[in-house]
């Protein structure tokens, strides 16, 4: 069975960084501390085959690992603990992910990537082990399946599943396995109900 593999990553921030654009003085690069994703199907009944979780030891430009601030912690629900206990170098977790892709396309609410890999390897001073190619914005999907561009707009990945009122565990916001769970219920939906072919997760 084909697969598409749901992601999503949750990045270091103070409170305003995004409408700072990351650019006050005090605020951390945006690097990755936790990478989520979601195996699945597309065959079939469109099953959530697998899913994946891994935390991320955060750098900054000198090798020095970030300290997490309590906006990010209450945000995310990222702890010092969850770090420490298992955070990975950023190498071994983009392996770690890459192994379990199978070599699928990874699709992301945005442009999750460009945090995961341009920037935070960047910073890291490594080469980015996954090809851009290999990534696309799961916002061509939700178009593609007539959903509204004004509610596109609006309607965050921790609200996807709930925007198409699918029925699913609770899912905790700002997680990046719970936001791509939530990614893949909608998905899962639309295929099922015939909104969104899978084919076009080889077309666009």
């Amino acid at each position: 069975m084909k697969t598409a593999i749901i992601f999503d990553c949750e990045f270091l921030c103070l409170e305003g960084s995004q409408r700072r654009f990351w650019c006050a003085a005090h605020d951390p690069d945006p690097v990755i501390a936790q990478i989520g994703a979601v195996k699945l199907g597309l065959g079939g009944e469109f099953p959530i085959l697998d899913t994946y979780k891994s935390y991320v030891r955060p750098i900054d430009r000198f090798g020095k690992r970030y300290p997490l601030g309590p906006y990010f912690t209450n945000l995310t629900g990222i702890t010092e603990e969850d770090i420490d206990t298992h955070g990975v170098a950023l190498e071994d977790a983009l392996s770690g992910v890459d192994s379990f892709s199978g070599g699928a396309r990874f699709w992301s609410w945005g442009k999750d990537e460009l945090n995961m890999l341009a920037i935070s390897c960047y910073v890291a001073g490594i080469q980015p082990s996954i090809p851009a190619r290999r990534f696309d914005n799961a916002v061509k999907l939700l178009v593609a399946a007539g959903m509204p561009i004004e509610d596109l707009a609006k309607t965050p990945s921790n609200k996807l599943a709930d925007y198409y009122q699918v029925e699913h565990p609770p899912l905790r916001g700002h997680d990046g396995l719970d936001d791509a769970l939530s990614i893949s219920y909608a998905l899962q939906h639309l295929m099922k109900i015939g909104k969104l072919q899978p084919e076009v997760l080889d077309q666009i």
